[in-house]
């Protein structure tokens, strides 16, 4: 899929209860941008993701998407993202093989990539016949970061990649993104672990907008 995608974020505020999480996001977001969102825990970052996916709804402000400065209606915006976070469920009850060809329904690979070879790149290939509920946080993450990182989506939003992965899967995250992902739009939410975010150019503290 082609990156002529841009996301245009205005004036975008979000709160739980009396309590403003952020206010007066301004943000323009060009195709192949990459965005790291920096915050401690609770500091936001999370939810702002979310905003912007179309996840959460905004109190204020609003996104709007692009596609060579043509806007795009709200129900065609989920073809062009793809999404790996803590709060993204797997399907429990699937096999590793299952829940590859269930996503691939939904959000296609890379065109080049089939079935099999989603599996081998995952690194998880010796449990493709595993159920996911037996799968260790680790295992699970690793499932999330290919599929994701894989799909055929101009726009990736990565929510803190790294969490529960060890030093050689963080290997192969930096692998994957580095040969799979840098045509795409990637926005990273993480909490200052470089390992996430070493390719981006483009940094976002969620301190600037606590107003």
């Amino acid at each position: 899929m082609q990156n002529s995608i841009t996301i245009q974020v205005t004036k975008a505020g979000k709160k739980f209860g009396r309590e403003w999480i952020f206010r007066h996001v301004d943000l323009d977001i060009k195709p192949t941008d990459k965005i790291v969102i920096l915050g401690l825990n609770g500091s936001g970052k999370s939810t702002l993701l979310q905003a912007i996916t179309g996840y959460l709804a905004l109190n204020e402000g609003s996104v709007t998407f692009y596609d060579n400065q043509q806007k795009l209606e709200e129900e065609h915006v989920y073809k062009l993202i793809s999404l790996a976070s803590p709060y993204l469920e797997l399907v429990e009850d699937f096999t590793l093989q299952e829940q590859i060809e269930h996503a691939h329904i939904y959000k296609p690979f890379l065109t080049h990539l089939s079935i099999n070879q989603v599996i081998e790149l995952s690194g998880l290939s010796a449990h493709k016949n595993k159920f996911i509920k037996l799968f260790s946080s680790g295992m699970r993450q690793r499932l999330k970061l290919t599929l994701s990182i894989l799909a055929d989506a101009p726009i990736l939003f990565l929510d803190e990649p790294t969490t529960n992965l060890d030093a050689t899967v963080i290997d192969w995250y930096k692998l994957m993104i580095a040969t799979y992902a840098m045509h795409k739009t990637i926005i990273v939410c993480s909490n200052s672990i470089k390992d996430e975010y070493a390719f981006c150019n483009r940094i976002i503290t969620m301190e600037d907008f606590k107003k």
